[in-house]
């Protein structure tokens, strides 16, 4: 087997995984859009309710920084308009005054639960299919 051979699928596949990537954002889009979400907004409350016990309530903003697949920037505007329609809420970390720590408020706590199914549902029919 040749190296063009072996480097043509992986481009291959590679073209599968980003189709499928791609294919997936829209759907949870469509499926969040009635909800003013979209699935970068929803990625992020999810990993606010999901935070592990150690991490609290909050969570801070530089520790979701590797986990979501926006710039920083791109990250502080999503948080900024999240807090703004009252779903997280920020506050400074006193050990450390350049920390900024991330939370989810009731009405994100509410709104997460009404939509994670149809987030689960939308990866169930494009990851399993």
């Amino acid at each position: 087997m040749g190296a063009k051979t072996g480097g043509a699928r992986l481009e291959e596949r590679w073209r599968e995984i980003l189709a499928v990537h791609a294919r997936t954002l829209g759907e949870i889009d469509r499926a969040l859009h009635p909800y003013g979400l979209v699935a970068s907004d929803f990625e992020v409350l999810d990993l606010l309710a999901t935070a592990t016990p150690r991490d609290g309530e909050q969570c801070r903003v530089q520790n979701l920084v590797g986990r979501v697949h926006l710039s920083q920037s791109a990250l502080s505007r999503l948080i900024a308009r999240l807090e703004k329609d009252g779903l997280v809420e920020r506050s400074m970390c006193l050990e450390d005054r350049r920390g900024v720590y991330v939370g989810l408020t009731r009405k994100g706590r509410e709104l997460h639960s009404e939509v994670l199914p149809l987030q689960r549902a939308v990866l169930a029919r494009t990851l399993d299919a």
